[in-house]
């Protein structure tokens, strides 16, 4: 039995002067999905048929400018661990890789971080894509604790490195990517993340997910079909209706 389901991902983008488009331009060809009008200036990036759908992404397009370094960001593998294919396509190179951090990183067209890596595994980017999502890393001041929370929501196995102090789980209900990592940093969060998840209802409530540590941040509008929550650490994410209640409700 699992609290929930993991659903999708999200990443916003700043109205105004195409920015959404080029975000939604940037990930779906950097992945190899399918962009698709969502309302307003918000995109949908579809996986080719037959893939998870929680590769699915949304662009959501927001009012704020980004305010400083989102805490959750996405590992790419890209053969050879070369950003260029990433560069061409919209890409800013913020530092690139050395002997003791062999990742570069990167902003999208709209300043969201996000690092690059050589393959990591036998895995391949999908056909027109120029690298593959291996790892959704979150930033934690108790990367255990925080990784523990999402490990009971999911059903899924926490890991701990031998030597590094980072932590990831393994076998997250719905989860589409190789890893989900927790890394311990020492600042705390200030500002909304770029990037979020949702998840769908599974074995739990509303109700049972605040009392086991989260924060409800938002009731759903009356023709809204999903709640804005925070984890314990204040990262936010969005939970739909289980697929059994949004049948229900039409």
């Amino acid at each position: 039995m699992v609290d929930v389901v993991f659903q999708d991902l999200c990443i916003d983008a700043t109205l105004g002067g195409g920015r959404p488009a080029a975000v939604a331009r940037f990930w779906a060809d950097s992945l190899g999905l399918t962009p698709s009008a969502a309302g307003g200036e918000d995109s949908k990036l579809a996986p080719p048929p037959g893939e998870p759908d929680a590769r699915r992404i949304w662009i959501n397009a927001v009012p704020e400018e980004v305010a400083g370094k989102s805490r959750v960001h996405l590992d790419l593998e890209l053969p050879a661990g070369d950003p260029g294919p990433l560069l061409a396509l919209g890409a800013s190179l913020i530092r690139s890789a050395d002997a003791g951090r062999p990742w570069h990183v990167l902003e999208d067209p709209d300043g969201v971080a996000l690092c690059v890596f050589p393959p990591q595994s036998e895995a391949r980017p999908e056909p027109g894509a120029a690298g593959r999502v291996s790892q959704l890393v979150v930033d934690a001041h108790d990367a255990d604790a925080l990784a523990r929370w999402w490990g009971e929501r999911t059903g899924a196995t926490v890991h701990h490195h031998p030597v590094r102090p980072f932590v990831w789980l393994e076998g997250a209900a719905g989860f589409p990517f190789d890893r989900w990592e927790f890394n311990p940093v020492p600042e705390a969060k200030t500002h909304k993340n770029r990037v979020h998840w949702d998840v769908t209802l599974a074995d739990a409530s509303i109700d049972e997910l605040v009392a086991a540590g989260a924060t409800l941040l938002r009731e759903p509008a009356p023709d809204g079909r999903w709640w804005i929550l925070a984890d314990p650490e204040g990262n936010e994410f969005c939970v739909l209706r289980s697929a059994a209640e949004r049948a229900a409700t039409g």
